[in-house]
Formats: structure tokens, C-alpha cells, sequence
């Protein structure tokens, strides 16, 4: 009955379903499976592991980002995040039923930050990501005045890593790393095409050890404010 419901639409396949028929049809391990459809059914445009990523960031307890050329969807503004999205529907890279559900992603990740047990969040962004205009003056004025809240808030450090720092930027691909409420760890790194996540904390560490090193390497935080302060002033 259950799978004659799928055949006819009249349900959606689950994930057990779909790995039970890659089984049967012989195609575990190919391009192209069920279970590849079913997360391209369920999570649209999002790579691989960042579902996975999104569930544990709403948990974490610290929370440090990398970013390369956007400013990160945490601390993206509505207007800022909806303009990138309907970007990418331009040039054909996703339907606009997909930047919907980025611009909703957005949202839901920032809203599930908003708990009784505050994350500690390190940011670092690569200068490029607030050199970058995106969308009108009013947009980017706006978003500059989010990081510059965000670098208000108790439990946050905000920095940015400028371009000076030249051959000693230790990542050259957005990079985050989450340190759970039982003190593991995950790290989430991604490319135009692919997402991967990492739970094994002997292949995460090494990765924190460089974004320590990147957050010396950085501005302080007086300085990376000063620095959106200025370039706030002279947005065009």
C-alpha cells in the first residue's frame, strides 16, 4: 500500500523508503539513487550536510564561522539575504520556489540563535564580504548596521580578516565549526557545489587550530567596527 501511495504521489517517499529502494534496484553508491532525489525533494537547493549542519547549529553552544565574498546567512538582513537569493534565480542556478526556501532558511537559523542559552558566536569574515555591495545603498546601509549590532552583543566576537593578512588567511572556502552542548565538535565546510560535514572531533581539531590562528591574524574587534564604520560612511 505504502508504495503504491508514492508511485501515485498520493505520499511522499520517507528516507528509509527511498535507501530501501536503492537496495532492491541495486543502486547504492551511484549518481544517481533514490535517496538522492528524496533529499533533493525535502531540502531543495541545499548542498549536501548542510541540513545536517542547520540542526546542529540550532544546539550548539559556540558557534565559529568563516566567511569568503557574502556576509554569513546568520547575520544576513531580510533584504540583504532575498537579494542574493532572487541573484542566483537570475542566473538560472535555482527555481524561485528554492530562493524562497533560502531566505526562509535564513530566517529560521537566525530565529533558532534566539534561545534562553545564548551561543557564544565567533564571526571572522574575510574582507571581501563587506566590500561586496549587494543591492542598493539603503540595503547595505542597513546591513552594516546589523554587524554593527551584532558586534554589540554579549555573546559575540566580531572580526575581519583583511586582506593584508595576505598568504597567512589559513582557509581560502567559507569554514564552520560547532562546538556541541557535550563539548564535540562539528565542522561544516563547503564549495560552489558540495557541502561536508564533519563529526570526528580528531579531524575537526585541526581545523579549530587554524581558526584560532586566523582570529589572531585578524583585526581586533575595535578595528574590524571601525572598519564597517567607514566603509558605511562611503557607501555609495
Amino acid at each position: 500500500m505504502h508504495i503504491s501511495a508514492v508511485e501515485t504521489a498520493r505520499k511522499p517517499p520517507t528516507l528509509r523508503f527511498s535507501r530501501s529502494a536503492d537496495v532492491a534496484f541495486g543502486l547504492t553508491g551511484a549518481a544517481d539513487t533514490f535517496e538522492s532525489e528524496y533529499r533533493e525533494i525535502k531540502h531543495g537547493s541545499l548542498l549536501e550536510g548542510f541540513p545536517e549542519y542547520k540542526a546542529a547549529e540550532a544546539k550548539a553552544a559556540e558557534i565559529r564561522l568563516y566567511e569568503v565574498g557574502v556576509i554569513p546567512g546568520l547575520l544576513q538582513t531580510p533584504a540583504y539575504a532575498s537579494i542574493l537569493a532572487a541573484s542566483a534565480v537570475k542566473r538560472g542556478a535555482i527555481t524561485p520556489e528554492q530562493a524562497d526556501e533560502r531566505v526562509s532558511i535564513v530566517a529560521e537559523r537566525q530565529t533558532a540563535l534566539d534561545r534562553t542559552r545564548l551561543p557564544l558566536i565567533f564571526a571572522v569574515l574575510d574582507e571581501s564580504c563587506i566590500r561586496r555591495p549587494v543591492g542598493s545603498r539603503e540595503v547595505m546601509e542597513a546591513q552594516f548596521e546589523r554587524l554593527l549590532e551584532f558586534a554589540e552583543l554579549p555573546n559575540s566576537v566580531f572580526q575581519i580578516a583583511p586582506y593584508s593578512m595576505g598568504e597567512h588567511r589559513p582557509f581560502d572556502l567559507p569554514l564552520y565549526v560547532l562546538t556541541l552542548p557535550d563539548r564535540s565538535l562539528v565542522s561544516y565546510a563547503e564549495s560552489a557545489q558540495r557541502g561536508h560535514l564533519e563529526r570526528e572531533s580528531p579531524s575537526v581539531l585541526p581545523l579549530l587550530a587554524a581558526y584560532h590562528q586566523l582570529q589572531a591574524e585578524a583585526l581586533s574587534q575595535a578595528a574590524s567596527v571601525a572598519m564597517v564604520h567607514e566603509l558605511r560612511k562611503g557607501t555609495p
